[in-house]
């Protein structure tokens, strides 16, 4: 497999987007141990089926003309990272995502040097809206999401709403294809 080929991954998945950051302080910053490079297939694949491994992009050209890196994996669906305290320590901006299309479960949270921005989080099954904070920005009020929470109002965010605003954000993981600008790293915990 050619690892400088890039692979978009997205439906059932949960990922950190990094403004300016680069592998290894990322991989340090989740805690994770750094067991190299991979080609992109093989570690989305690995991301997906097991639970204490994450891929991690090299530097992406994204939204508002930043690079970021993506952290991808089932672990981060389960461990719901902590993405003010992980901006604290990297300095600079990071959001979360999740999107689960089995249960509509859909999630994203952003912070920047240690103060949460925005989170929003809902769980189709239920219609409930599990976590709102902040005001939502004209990329997600374009996903669907009102001015402000009503609780009378009902909310209906789908899985393409969560690429929308990821990609508003930093970059939507859906549209990743071509030459990369070097391999995928994986991180395992201990």
């Amino acid at each position: 497999m050619d690892l400088d080929v890039m692979a978009g991954f997205g439906g059932k998945q949960a990922w950190l987007a990094v403004a300016g950051g680069d592998q290894e302080a990322v991989l340090a910053a989740l805690g994770l141990r750094d067991l190299g490079p991979v080609p992109w297939r093989s570690g989305l694949d690995l991301a997906h089926l097991t639970d204490d491994r994450v891929a991690v992009t090299p530097p992406l050209p994204g939204a508002r003309d930043t690079r970021w890196v993506l952290a991808v994996g089932r672990r981060l669906m389960g461990s719901d990272p902590d993405v003010v305290a992980l901006s604290a320590e990297l300095g600079t901006e990071v959001q979360f995502f999740a999107t689960h299309r089995v249960t509509e479960l859909h999630r994203w949270r952003r912070a920047v040097k240690g103060d949460l921005l925005r989170a929003f989080g809902y769980v189709g099954q239920t219609g409930e809206v599990t976590s709102w904070f902040g005001v939502p920005d004209p990329a997600e009020r374009d996903a669907g999401l009102p001015g402000e929470l009503d609780p009378e109002a009902s909310v209906l965010v789908a899985e393409r709403d969560v690429f929308r605003v990821a990609g508003a954000w930093s970059i939507d993981p859906t549209t990743l294809s071509g030459r990369a600008p070097g391999p995928l790293r994986v991180g395992a915990a201990d």
